[in-house]
């Protein structure tokens, strides 16, 4: 039972070793551990089809000779191996064939078979080629042990000619499947694909449809094929292919560049991610106009405005109490609805004589309620809108501006100022500005005396809230100026372009027919300082007084000899 042994058991280091098939054994029992893909006997290697014409190598590797002639021409080298091949090398094998028909179908010429024991070849077939220079006579490997290699007659069993055992060729050993192994060819290896035959590539060229199968349908396909061709052309040569042959003619020789009727629709800024849905309604409802693309749908400036870090100009704001000022900076880019809440409200005047009712010292204080319960007070749209964590915003600091909620997202119009760092309320309450001015005010309100419920003693109560940058405004003027330019810019493009265009880089200018201004006494650019800086020079000569003394010219000094260097060689 046991492997070599008389036990009647076999133990588990027998049972996982690397020639059992066991789940234990894993991936140890498979060389590549992927699937095993053999090319059958009657394919060619380089296109992996069938072969009509076969010739093989020295090796054994089997072509067909149309398939093989084309890849010689380009790249000269085996594309199974990768080594040198030329034309010469390749022989040409001669099978041998039972019928007419073979056992498949597949053409009308039989199966391949051994010409002496007239056995099938199949794909566990020993099969061998005995070489005769050019070309080589095809059997079956058993045939050739037993009637040439055991017999001593090396005298070919077709033709009668004599060969050595050297002129024995391989081409299929069902011992050796690694020889037809396709993840070893190297063409595939590489990335290629398989080589095309020459029906393949008709069957490509003629769109994968046979026509010859269709009968009087054929006629129609040809027929739609080439109006399709046709108008593709024409479509690439920038005619209309709905008129008719004329007249793309006349219309082509009137004007050979026709401009596209199809205008890519630029899409606007404020344009949403959503569409406006009149095509879904439209498809679904018999009521409605037919829509038949979907519109995005337009953003009103509010909603465009209130996207996280769209708007980055920070507001300012001066919040009067009876204490006094207090200057808020407010963080339009990180907690842009907080702002226009608190800005459209005080605005229209909603904080007016509004009293802080919580006043915890070394906390914060707290306020915005109109009915000074804290339990009241709505938003500018008159419902809670949500939290804005998304920025970097924190607790960290004395005069922290944010918004008081009774929960997840419900922010109305209270809002309070802390006396410290309260980094406990980080991700609960939106933070949308900080004081910036006002810091003894603030101190006053920490130190004024409340009750037991927190409430001040003495009421703290907002005059007024002044915006006196809204950063929205400023937001939208700004957008507007740049519209603007870029409407002017526009229309002088259009016009012929900017003066800075019609301008060379030396500063001289181009005239309408292309040619070069050469300056005159109005011409601009640099040579205009440049001539006005001679001028002056002339004329500060001209202004100067010269004094010259005659008398007292002096002869100029002659100049020195020079002594010393090797001198003159004539007295030698």
């Amino acid at each position: 039972m046991g492997k070599g042994t008389d036990k009647l058991y076999i133990t588990h280091s027998e049972w996982s070793s690397s020639d059992a098939y066991t789940a234990s054994t894993g991936s140890r029992t498979a060389a590549n551990g992927g699937s095993f893909k053999r090319l059958p006997f009657n394919f060619c290697a380089a296109s992996l089809q069938p072969f009509k014409n076969p010739v093989c190598t020295s090796d054994g590797t089997i072509f067909d000779v149309e398939v093989i002639s084309k890849w010689l021409e380009n790249h000269k080298t085996n594309p199974i191996n990768g080594e040198p091949l030329a034309a010469r090398d390749l022989i040409k094998l001669n099978f041998a064939r039972n019928g007419d028909v073979d056992t498949k179908g597949a053409d009308a010429k039989g199966d391949l078979i051994d010409p002496v024991s007239f056995k099938v070849f199949t794909d566990n077939t020993h099969i061998v080629a005995i070489r005769h220079g050019t070309y080589a006579n095809v059997f079956a490997w058993e045939t050739v042990e037993r009637m040439n290699i055991k017999a001593k007659m090396w005298r070919d069993l077709v033709d009668d000619a004599e060969f050595g055992r050297s002129d024995i060729i391989t081409l299929q050993d069902p011992q050796n499947a690694a020889s037809r192994d396709l993840s070893h060819f190297q063409h595939l290896k590489e990335g290629g694909d398989a080589l095309l035959t020459r029906e393949q590539e008709e069957e490509r060229r003629e769109g994968n449809v046979n026509i010859n199968a269709l009968g009087r349908v054929g006629d129609k396909v040809l027929r739609a094929k080439e109006a399709v061709e046709k108008a593709r052309k024409e479509r690439e040569a920038g005619g209309d292919i709905n008129r008719s042959s004329k007249a793309i003619t006349k219309a082509s020789a009137n004007n050979n560049i026709r401009s596209s009727m199809i205008q890519e629709k630029k899409q606007a800024f404020n344009a949403a991610a959503y569409t406006t849905g009149r095509a879904a309604a439209s498809f679904t409802s018999t009521g409605l106009t037919p829509e038949t693309s979907g519109e995005r749908a337009t953003l009103t400036d509010e909603e465009y405005m209130l996207k996280p870090k769209r708007v980055k100009i920070k507001g300012y704001a001066r919040i009067e109490t009876n204490l006094g000022d207090l200057n808020i900076e407010l963080q339009t880019e990180y907690a842009p609805k907080a702002v226009w809440n608190f800005t459209r409200l005080a605005q229209k005047g909603y904080y007016k004589g509004v009293a802080f009712h919580r006043n915890i010292k070394n906390f914060m204080i707290q306020g915005g309620d109109p009915s000074g319960t804290g339990r009241g007070g709505t938003s500018i749209w008159g419902k809670n809108f949500q939290d804005e964590f998304d920025g970097p915003l924190t607790h960290d600091s004395r005069g922290m501006l944010s918004m008081a909620n009774k929960g997840k997202n419900t922010n109305s119009s209270q809002f309070f100022i802390t006396y410290r760092p309260v980094k406990h309320l980080d991700r609960k309450h939106t933070i949308f500005g900080k004081v910036v001015g006002g810091a003894d005010v603030l101190g006053k309100m920490e130190a004024a005396p409340t009750d037991g419920s927190d409430r001040p003693l003495n009421k703290i109560f907002i005059r007024d809230v002044v915006v006196y940058l809204d950063p929205f405004d400023e937001f939208l003027s700004q957008k507007a100026e740049r519209d603007r330019a870029a409407q002017a810019k526009a229309e002088v493009e259009r016009t012929g372009g900017t003066e800075d265009d019609r301008m060379t880089w030396t500063g001289k200018r181009v005239r309408q027919d292309g040619t070069v201004d050469q300056g005159g006494a109005g011409a601009g650019g640099v040579g205009k300082y440049l001539r006005a800086a001679r001028r002056q020079q002339q004329q500060d000569v001209e202004d100067e007084v010269v004094e010259e003394d005659v008398d007292t010219w002096e002869e100029p000094a002659k100049k020195k000899a020079k002594v010393g260097g090797f001198g003159n060689f004539d007295n030698w």
